[in-house]
């Protein structure tokens, strides 16, 4: 019995994904690559992407180093599959963060509306003044290089973007009928504002934040491509292009190709899974 539960909900799963066309499939299974590769790069990457070998500096790929080395010796494959790690990290982090702030914030404005919802749209009409690479430069003057404070610093800027959807959705769905059911039945409005009207904008709210991701990965390579991101010796794909720009001068192009397109297919795989999303979001 309860296989058949689970059957016919993976069958529900897979017909619906599939209702999104051959694109939103490819990138979708693209993410699936990399969240895979992130997760288990120690066990995939061949060698220690930390450790380098000066006698043997941009060397073409051989089979030791499948895909070559960069002017620190370091095997670039082995790197390129660490760094998805910290690449993905980050973005994450920028996510959960404003995705988190952004909902509680919206939800206040979205259900209050009046003074609330004017003071609210006021400040995040401040917020949205602030580009979020800019901010993570202005934490990392603050607080040092790294990953943590560009992360919050992101999340700040990402925050009135995920704030103003929901605002407006709970604006809207806050009308239907369902909700004045469970205002009759004596539920609080908080009650009714997380448990009732929260899951049906969730759609909306994982589309939008799935396009965060994306740029949130974009600005945070660009971050670590400036030397104000990750550190090395960890690997990440924003400090390889910085890193390799030597080894392109030198004829050796693969340890910087291969994190573009790397940033590039997931900035783009993100999107296209978002908008997707948004899309069935909106028509449901």
């Amino acid at each position: 019995m309860s296989s058949d539960i689970v059957r016919l909900g993976a069958g529900r799963v897979l017909r619906r994904l599939g209702g999104h066309g051959w694109l939103f499939r490819i990138c979708l299974g693209v993410l699936v690559v990399f969240v895979a590769v992130a997760l288990f790069a120690p066990w995939l990457a061949p060698q220690d992407p930390t450790v380098g070998d000066f006698a043997d500096t941009m060397a073409g790929p051989s089979a030791q180093h499948w895909l070559g080395t960069d002017q620190g010796g370091h095997d670039t494959f082995s790197a390129l599959l660490e760094g998805a790690r910290t690449s993905l990290l980050g973005p994450l982090g920028v996510v959960v963060f404003s995705s988190a702030g952004g909902i509680a914030v919206g939800l206040l404005s979205g259900w209050r509306g009046g003074r609330v919802d004017a003071v609210i749209s006021r400040v995040l009409d401040v917020l949205f003044a602030f580009p979020s690479l800019l901010l993570a430069i202005l934490a990392v003057a603050l607080f040092g290089k790294g990953l943590g404070a560009p992360v919050l610093a992101m999340a700040v800027a990402y925050l009135p973007y995920t704030a103003r959807l929901v605002r407006g959705l709970t604006a809207q769905e806050k009308t239907r009928p369902y909700i004045a059911a469970y205002l009759v039945q004596g539920h609080a409005p908080g009650y009714v504002a997380v448990r009732g009207l929260l899951p049906n904008i969730a759609p909306t709210v994982l589309a939008q934040s799935t396009v965060n991701f994306g740029y949130a990965l974009l600005d945070l390579a660009a971050l670590s491509f400036l030397g104000l991101g990750v550190q090395p010796p960890t690997p990440d794909w924003g400090a390889m292009i910085n890193h390799a720009q030597s080894a392109v001068l030198a004829g050796q192009p693969l340890s910087a190709v291969l994190p573009v397109v790397a940033v590039v297919a997931a900035v783009l795989a993100f999107n296209v899974v978002g908008e997707r999303l948004g899309e069935r979001g909106t028509t449901r």
